[in-house]
């Protein structure tokens, strides 16, 4: 059980990362910046299996709020259980 926890602040900087590359997206669309970069290596192993099976359409990557809401869910359940 002691491990929930350290999950929990694990799930809660990822949050805190894709929503640091989002707002970078917004800005620079292309990871040129340090903290863009490292926010992009961090968060891209999850967003491109889930871009593979849902491509963005119509120029907007739904990636990102499928994986915002599983780690929202997941955390759910991480409280629920702990």
């Amino acid at each position: 059980m002691a491990i929930l926890p350290l999950l929990e602040i694990v799930l809660y900087a990822f949050l805190v990362c894709l929503l640091i590359r989002s707002v970078f997206s917004w800005i620079e669309p292309y990871p040129r910046n340090r903290l863009h970069l490292i926010m992009f290596q961090i968060t891209e192993p999850v967003l491109r299996p889930i871009r593979r099976v849902i491509p963005p359409f119509g120029g907007f990557d739904v990636s990102f709020i499928v994986v915002w809401v599983g780690v929202l869910l997941l955390l759910g359940v991480i409280r629920q259980v702990g």
